[in-house]
């Protein structure tokens, strides 16, 4: 059997398969193929590496038996390393194709995908017109029971989920090899299911969320089957790893699920988690995705306990990504949203307290991130007003976060702002953008200079795209701060870098030390002092053999000795 599985990338609340991340999607699917088929050959493409050549894609799945579609964004937001695949892209591409039996899955199919914010979420009932099997449920067990139906679609339940968390072990094991064929492959973040749903189903979720709403309370994947999954990954090459997939790594395992809104946290239980995956792969990089900040509020001592244990055991950079998604009392409780301001300001104090002490690679160990959500039920302009008052007061104590993400809801039928729309939104758009530039300006920047200052060497950065005579590059991580080098470099290399300069969101850079006889005069004018006539007289009177010729050549002793000291060699 040969099958053609497309990655057009999945961005959910709890989950995320955009480059250089590959999801769990991608990896259970090849695992319940090979499962079903162990001599199965699977042949993995992203939606990238068809829209940068077209012509291998359609003549391997064309020569396909089965062709798979994985896709869907729930939390559209910008991206470096790739881009996901929109409903119209998919639905024209799957048009061309005659020969394989065709099956979409992932979000997409379950409950449509966004483009971006600020809309209700694309209608995606068409694809049942040009693919066979619109697979609703969950997508690796659809196609265990395809392969043993013999691709007969109809006698398979679109609709069909796992059994339990546990029932997956198998795929996400066999899966494991898919990674090879990942384009980024070994340079790949995996991202890793702790466990799916939300303990505040009880309540209902908040309003805009998918999670409740389609996946229930949580189902726990035992610590034995993901550490299993990690040492296979990691027996195939990749060593890079994020807890990501849960809406609260601090709730895994924790004690009165179904009874409590705020389950009691089990650090024991986390610990053994963490200590299994570093045993397995000990020389891994590690981080975490989604924390609660209700949890961490209603349970201080044990989520700090918690805390702690992920800093013992992480790659430094890690971000606690908190949902807060609002400062204004009214929307919160009319959203039915996680924390009041106070909750969400001593969860904040908490991880910043545990996670601050910077680490190897010249970041934080752990810090928190925050989310905010705009467009909800209740939303006026004193919630504007109120956010921005939040986050300065974050600012003014001192505290240090990781990001502030600012994002427009999306809509999804099935959850409470289905009714609702984007009403609320579009009437509010002025305020989102007024706002919005505020927050950037008077918080994200100067929160920004506080986390990396000038002069911090980042460790361990992958250059990834040209932008005009610029290169964009970043570390791998969750939430990886984007560096600019004012010049072209090689892509894919991986080097330090030493910030000189900061902006909205990311950071001016350049390489780290610097040779000074090599570098380019537009990577010599970018450090501080030197300027472009410095750096022409360097050019011109290289190679510069030791200090004392630089100082002779700059005719400045303090600017040479401060060069020589802090970016180059010779």
């Amino acid at each position: 059997m040969k099958v053609t599985l497309l990655d057009g990338y999945v961005d959910e609340p709890t989950c995320l398969g955009v480059p250089p991340y590959i999801s769990p999607y991608v990896r259970y699917t090849a695992g319940a193929i090979w499962a079903a088929n162990s001599s199965a050959q699977i042949k993995y493409f992203t939606i990238d590496e068809v829209r940068e050549s077209s012509k291998d894609f359609y003549k391997t799945v064309e020569t396909s038996d089965l062709f798979i579609v994985i896709f869907g964004v729930a939390v559209p937001g910008k991206y470096l390393g790739g881009k996901p695949a929109t409903p119209r892209e998919i639905f024209n591409l799957a048009s061309r194709i005659e020969n394989p039996v065709k099956v979409i899955g992932g979000p997409a199919a379950r409950f449509g995908s966004g483009v971006r914010g600020g809309m209700v979420v694309r209608d995606v009932s068409k694809f049942e017109d040009v693919f066979d099997l619109v697979a609703i449920g969950d997508l690796e067990v659809i196609i265990y029971d395809l392969i043993l139906e013999k691709l007969r679609v109809n006698k398979v339940d679109p609709t069909s989920t796992r059994k339990s968390a546990h029932s997956i072990a198998e795929y996400a094991i066999r899966g494991a090899k898919i990674v090879t064929q990942h384009p980024r492959y070994p340079k790949v973040i995996c991202e890793i299911e702790t466990y799916r749903g939300c303990s505040r189903k009880i309540t209902g979720g908040c309003s805009f969320c998918t999670t409740a709403a389609y996946y229930g309370l949580p189902d726990f994947r035992p610590v034995k089957d993901i550490v299993l999954e990690v040492e296979a990954i990691y027996k195939h090459g990749v060593k890079y790893f994020r807890l990501g997939n849960q809406p609260d790594l601090f709730a895994y395992q924790a004690k009165g699920v179904g009874e409590l809104e705020f389950p009691r946290p089990n650090p024991r239980a986390i610990k053994k988690l963490y200590q299994g995956i570093r045993t397995v792969a000990p020389d891994c990089y590690l981080w975490m995705d989604n924390a609660n900040p209700g949890t961490i509020a209603h349970h201080p001592e044990e989520s700090r306990e918690i805390a702690k244990i992920i800093v013992t055991y992480n790659t430094p950079g890690d971000v606690a990504a908190f949902g807060i998604e609002s400062a204004d009392p009214d929307v919160i409780k009319l959203n039915n949203l996680k924390c009041t301001p106070e909750e969400a300001m001593k969860a904040i104090e908490i991880i910043y307290e545990v996670g601050k002490e910077r680490g190897w690679n010249g970041l934080p160990k752990l810090l928190p991130g925050l989310n905010f959500v705009f467009g909800l039920i209740g939303e006026t302009e004193k919630t504007y007003e109120l956010n921005y008052l939040f986050l300065k007061e974050v600012l003014e104590r001192g505290f240090l976060v990781r990001r502030i993400n600012l994002r427009q809801v999306l809509v999804f039928p099935g959850t409470r702002m289905w009714k609702v729309g984007t009403k609320i939104l579009r009437r509010n758009y002025h305020l989102f953008k007024k706002w919005s530039q505020k927050i950037r300006d008077e918080i994200d920047i100067p929160m920004l200079k506080r986390v990396i200052p000038v002069g911090t060497v980042l460790k361990e950065v992958i250059t990834e795209r040209h932008f005009g005579k610029r290169t964009y590059a970043r570390q791998l991580g969750t939430y990886p701060i984007t560096t600019i080098i004012p010049d072209e470099m090689p892509l894919n290399i991986t080097l330090n870098v030493k910030i000189i300069d900061h902006q909205a969101r990311s950071t001016i850079v350049v390489p780290y030390p610097l040779d000074i006889n090599k570098a380019s005069i537009r990577l010599l004018s970018a450090i501080p002092q030197i300027g472009r006539k410095r750096a022409a007289r360097i050019i011109k009177n290289r190679p510069i053999k030791n200090l004392q010729h630089l100082e002779a050549i700059l005719d400045n002793k303090t600017i040479a000795e401060h060069i020589y000291k802090n970016y180059i060699i010779l």
